[in-house]
Formats: C-alpha cells, sequence, structure tokens
C-alpha cells in the first residue's frame, strides 16, 4: 500500500478548500464527492513504497494508460539509493544508471513493481533520463523513449510491461537550435498520435514539439519551434490537454532545484502559442518543491484532472524527503489551476479527489523552495529585520532563521486560507535563548492569539507543538516571532499545520 506519511500541503492555492472536491473537465465544472471508500490516499513528502515495501525509484519519467492500468516508467539512479538510505548525508552527484523501472497502478496511489524495463548491464552510457512511452498503432509495439548521452535511443517491448530491447538511436533532431533535446517528455493525444515535447540541449531557451515518426515512432521528426523563452531556459518540459487546448509547461533553468511552473497554451498541438503564464498555484512553494516532470489526464465517470507529476531531485539537489510529489491541476475555463496538497485521496475510476484528512495547510514549510540563501522566501511574509535562511535543517538543506548581530524585533508570517475546523500547528526550533520574547504562534483564526514560548536555549531540533487552534474565520496567520537580544537566534524547520 503506497501510503505516503505527512507532508506539507500547500493552500496556496485558495483552497477553502473546495476541496472537497474534485477535477473538472469541462469549464468550471466539479465532480460530486465520491465515497471515500471507493479512494485511495496519496501521501507526498515521504519516499514512496511499492505494494511489496520496497523503494519506489522512478525519477524523470512518464506514464501510459493501457485500458484501466496506469504504466509508470522512470530511472533507478545509484544516487537515488544512496539518498534513500541516508538522507541526513546529504545531496550527492551520483547519477549513474541502474535500469529504467515500471510499475503498474489502477488507483495511482499503490503501485506495483512490474520489472525492469532495461539496466545497465543491457544499455550502456553515461546519462540516461527523461523517459516516455507511447504505443505505436502500426506495429502494436511499445515505444520507450529515451535520452542517452547527448541523443536518444528507442527501445521497443511487445508489452507495456516486458522487457524492452534497442531498437534504434537518433544523434540529431532537424530545425532544432542545437540539434538535440534538453529535457523532454512524450505525450500521446486523443487520436494515438504522439510527440516529444522539449527544450533545445545548450541554453533551452527554444521549445519544440516534434512528432514521432509515424510508422513505427523509431525516430523524431523535423521540430516545430512553438516558443522562446526571453527570461531564461525552460526545462522539465512536459504537456497535457484539457477540453481541446493543449498546455506546454516547464520549469526554470535551476538544474536539480524547484521551480514555480511556466506555461503556453495553443488549440494547436503545433501552435500558435500564447503568452508564457505562471500555472495558478506554484509561486508560493515552487510547485510542491519540484519541477515539471510529468503529466497526464485522469478522466473517470464522475469527472476529470491532471495528474501533475512533479520531480523532487533530492537526491542531486537535498531539498527534503521523497522523490515524488504528485498533485492535481484543475480547470476553471481554460485557466488551469495546480493544487499543492501534501495528503489526497483519489478516486481514478471516479477522476474525482479530495483532500486528505493529514494535509499539512502551510506552504514552503521547510524554507527548501528558494535554493538559496536570501531574505525573502517563497510562501512566507517578513516584518521587521534580521529574517533569513540558514544552510542546515531538521530535514532538507535549509531552515528559516531570525539572528542579528544587534538587538532586533522581527517576524516571518504566513496567511492561510483552510475550512473552519479545529487544527494544530507544529514546527521543529532550536533557540539561542536570551531574547526578551520568541514564539511560534497562530493569530487571526477566530480566537485568541496562541503560542508556544521558545526564548530558551534549545540546542537539538525539538518540536513544539499548538493544539486546540479552532478557526472559525476561513483563514489563520502561523509563523515566529522574536523580540531580541543583539547575538540571540532561533532557526526554525517543518511546520505543519494539520486539522485535527
Amino acid at each position: 500500500m503506497l501510503r505516503k506519511l505527512a507532508g506539507r500541503l500547500t493552500a496556496a492555492l485558495a483552497l477553502p478548500l473546495a476541496l472537497t472536491l474534485a477535477g473538472g473537465g469541462a469549464a468550471g465544472a466539479s465532480a460530486p464527492m465520491q465515497d471515500l471508500a471507493a479512494s485511495a490516499t496519496i501521501q507526498n513528502d515521504v519516499f514512496w513504497k511499492d505494494t511489496a515495501g520496497n523503494p519506489i525509484y522512478s525519477q524523470g519519467g512518464g506514464v501510459l494508460k493501457v485500458g484501466n492500468v496506469y504504466y509508470w516508467y522512470g530511472v533507478k539512479y545509484n544516487g537515488a539509493v544512496t539518498y534513500y538510505n541516508n538522507p541526513a548525508g546529504g545531496k550527492n552527484g551520483n547519477t549513474g544508471f541502474s535500469a529504467i523501472t515500471i510499475y503498474s497502478s489502477t488507483d495511482l496511489a499503490n503501485w506495483k513493481f512490474e520489472g525492469n524495463a532495461i539496466t545497465s548491464s543491457e544499455l550502456n552510457g553515461g546519462w540516461i533520463g527523461r523517459v516516455g512511452v507511447a504505443r505505436n498503432p502500426a506495429t502494436g509495439k511499445y515505444v520507450l523513449v529515451s535520452q542517452l548521452d547527448s541523443g536518444l535511443v528507442f527501445l521497443t517491448s511487445s508489452t507495456p510491461n516486458g522487457r524492452f530491447t534497442r531498437a534504434g538511436t537518433q544523434s540529431n533532431i532537424a530545425n532544432v537550435t542545437t540539434g538535440m533535446s534538453g529535457d523532454q517528455s512524450i505525450f500521446t493525444d486523443d487520436d494515438g498520435k504522439a510527440y516529444v515535447i522539449f527544450s533545445n540541449k545548450s541554453g533551452r531557451s527554444h521549445l519544440y514539439v516534434s512528432a514521432l515518426r509515424s510508422s513505427d515512432y523509431l525516430h523524431v521528426e523535423p521540430a516545430k519551434n512553438i516558443y522562446n523563452s526571453s527570461a531564461g531556459g525552460r526545462e522539465g518540459n512536459i504537456m497535457f490537454k484539457n477540453a481541446g487546448t493543449y498546455y506546454f509547461c516547464s520549469s526554470d533553468l535551476h538544474g536539480w532545484n524547484s521551480s514555480q511552473t511556466y506555461c503556453i497554451s495553443s488549440r494547436n498541438i503545433m501552435g500558435p502559442y500564447s503568452s508564457e503564464f505562471v500555472l495558478k498555484g506554484t509561486s508560493a512553494d515552487f510547485s510542491h518543491v519540484t519541477q515539471t516532470g510529468l503529466a497526464f489526464s485522469v478522466t473517470g465517470s464522475a469527472g476529470s484532472f491532471v495528474m501533475f507529476g512533479g520531480d523532487r531531485w533530492s537526491d542531486f539537489a537535498g531539498n527534503g524527503i521523497g522523490y515524488h510529489q504528485w498533485m492535481p491541476v484543475t480547470f476553471d475555463g481554460t485557466t488551469p489551476t495546480f493544487h499543492s496538497v501534501s495528503q489526497w485521496n483519489v478516486d481514478a475510476a471516479a477522476g474525482t479527489w479530495s483532500v486528505g484528512s493529514g494535509n499539512n495547510y502551510v506552504l514552503n514549510p521547510s524554507a527548501e523552495a528558494d535554493r538559496v540563501a536570501q531574505t525573502d522566501l517563497a510562501g512566507w511574509t517578513n516584518s521587521g529585520s534580521a529574517n533569513n535562511n540558514k544552510l542546515g535543517g531538521h530535514t532538507g538543506r535549509w531552515s528559516f532563521s531570525q539572528s542579528s548581530s544587534s538587538a532586533y524585533s522581527a517576524s516571518r508570517y504566513q496567511n492561510i486560507t483552510v475550512p473552519n475546523g479545529t487544527y494544530t500547528l507544529s514546527a521543529w526550533v532550536k533557540s539561542s535563548g536570551g531574547q526578551r520574547k520568541a514564539t511560534i504562534f497562530a493569530r487571526n483564526f477566530g480566537g485568541s492569539e496562541l503560542s508556544s514560548s521558545i526564548n530558551r536555549s534549545i540546542g537539538s531540533w525539538t518540536k513544539v507543538t499548538i493544539s486546540g487552534i479552532t478557526v472559525t474565520a476561513g483563514s489563520i496567520q502561523v509563523g515566529v516571532q522574536s523580540d531580541a537580544n543583539a547575538g540571540n537566534w532561533v532557526n526554525v524547520d517543518d511546520y505543519t499545520l494539520v486539522r485535527s
């Protein structure tokens, strides 16, 4: 059972939480709430395990639905195993290839390991990644496309969950400014035609759509340049479709780090495309501390939504726990919204979803979204001086910090829209002690402010908790506040706000 423990939700979206709810395919439509007995639970911010209890290793991949079964293909990197076994040891640079893995599921939460599509002994190469699979209608073969060093490799199998064999390579894609793809994914349209969605290899500011050769899918046809970014490179390129509109989405060129999600849209897969816009709901925590990785439609008897699979390259970025963060995307007309939930229920057969009872409503709760040292952190508001982030956290690389060489007064807080109810706020803290006042607080929820004092010496990470917060105002403000002397400091990490 792929039950993934606690995490961090994000309420950035006005989840007033809507979100009993479930995705809409038609403009503005929302499906009725389904019986949760038919639902499975997706838990982000943890390492996922398969139905046999083993870690899921599947990064930089894609999902193909065959009948009522979803097949998930991705790469097992040697460094992913290292990080899973000791995340406190921090990020590593071991991108050595172990295998392309295959998992299957009918409910999108419980994944069975089907085996390896191919292993390192069969597919020699330095870099192997950005995997996608499509079924070719002419041959009936399942074709896997992956980057292999500076080119592409094509593999085929007669079944979606069988062993794949090497069927060809390609070293150049016509009409691409640098001749080859940077990041890429495979998109299969409603008519069964498959395309490569990518940016150019160097610089990655040029975005392209290319069809796979219709006779066998073993070659990428000349590319159509559909957009050029003037604001930097775009990577992690994915595509999804809703109500006849195509959405080409990407992340910033941040290496292994997280990013808000940028999209362009069109009624024709080859364009023309709209101006670039930021996917609603991805700014406050940089797409739930991920970059774009995969996307596919979930359509059922009662509704539909798009599954956004964000890659959290924690093995190579050190930005927390978990490699896979999957969130729903819904639509208001042609406007897509990303719902940054840490725990949610999905009914794949019905095409519906709802927010989980263990959802964490704090955005960017571990200071991991920003990836660099700075004062202003995504999702949070500063008041006064002395706010920053600091390398070294309870989990991940970063934590929140208040400190100064002179006396200071400072607060850092987040205003969150939540359903009315009773909540528990927790955070992990360290403190120098000696402050006139230092607290973790909850306020503006419809009752008197509640707080936990941390103006004492706390030398190791310690969890503080405020329980029984009865929200009647539909929103709450949480954060940390210090009235401190020169040299005093507090560090805070891993906020959670969970409904009781």
